[in-house]
């Protein structure tokens, strides 16, 4: 059996003692044990875990995927967010543009084999961007599917060898509508025009009346994620 190491060991105890902390708190014991060598990803859905994120260390790393499939509405709010707070965003873009993508595995690739795409345009750009860092955090949060409602506020991503933070998994949709209205925080314009939650436009739809906030995603497909977070 491997030996767990010290960041393993301390992603599992954080999991359990800061796990019903206020997420700021959580981010704030990202700072006190790692510096600046902690960043925070960002789908640019909304501005609320850049937003909390700079409260607890001013000038965070935000990093953003271009997948070259992006809605203008998400490029703008990666360009506000930029502007209006106190991070340094870092816009990662895959290794081939869209045109050599097709290419080289034909047009529409994401019709065709989507995690693939995904695989591709984010998740190796990810794990290339999050090299520099010991720790990371994203906006992942427990009510949003099946498949994340285990998620610990802190773990360990052995894919990775880093410490992962997922500050507002215990948030509720309530929870983050009410910080955005209390702090003014800014919000990708799709969410107000149909969309429950935002990813690539060839693979994001409008919600049907019912449906869930990620039912959008992958429509007609069985897949549910885009692999960053398994």
């Amino acid at each position: 059996m491997t030996a767990l190491t010290d960041l393993e060991v301390l992603a599992t105890k954080a999991g359990a003692e800061l796990d019903g902390a206020p997420a700021l708190d959580i981010l704030a014991w990202a700072t006190e044990q790692f510096g600046s060598s902690w960043c925070v990803a960002s789908s640019m859905a909304d501005a609320v875990l850049p937003h909390l994120a700079s409260r607890a260390l001013p000038g965070v790393d935000v990093v953003f995927l271009d997948t070259g499939y992006h809605f203008a509405e998400t490029i703008g709010t990666r360009d506000a967010v930029a502007a209006v707070l106190p991070v340094t965003v870092r816009t990662i873009m895959p290794a081939q543009t869209v045109a050599e993508q097709d290419a080289s595995f034909g047009p529409r690739l994401f019709e065709r084999d989507p995690d693939k795409c995904c695989a591709m345009r984010k998740v190796a750009p990810l794990e290339k961007a999050l090299e520099p860092y010991r720790a990371w955090a994203s906006g992942l949060r427990r009510d949003e599917a099946i498949s994340r409602s285990n998620v610990r506020v802190v773990e360990w991503d052995a894919k990775r060898g880093m410490v992962k933070l997922n500050p507002i998994a215990a948030w509720t949709q309530d929870d983050v509508d009410s910080y955005i209205a209390e702090n003014g925080v800014l919000v990708n314009p799709l969410l107000s025009d149909g969309y429950g939650s935002v990813g690539c436009a060839p693979c994001t739809r409008r919600l049907l009346e019912g449906e869930g906030a990620r039912a959008g995603r992958w429509a007609g497909t069985s897949k549910i994620e885009c692999g960053l977070h398994t």
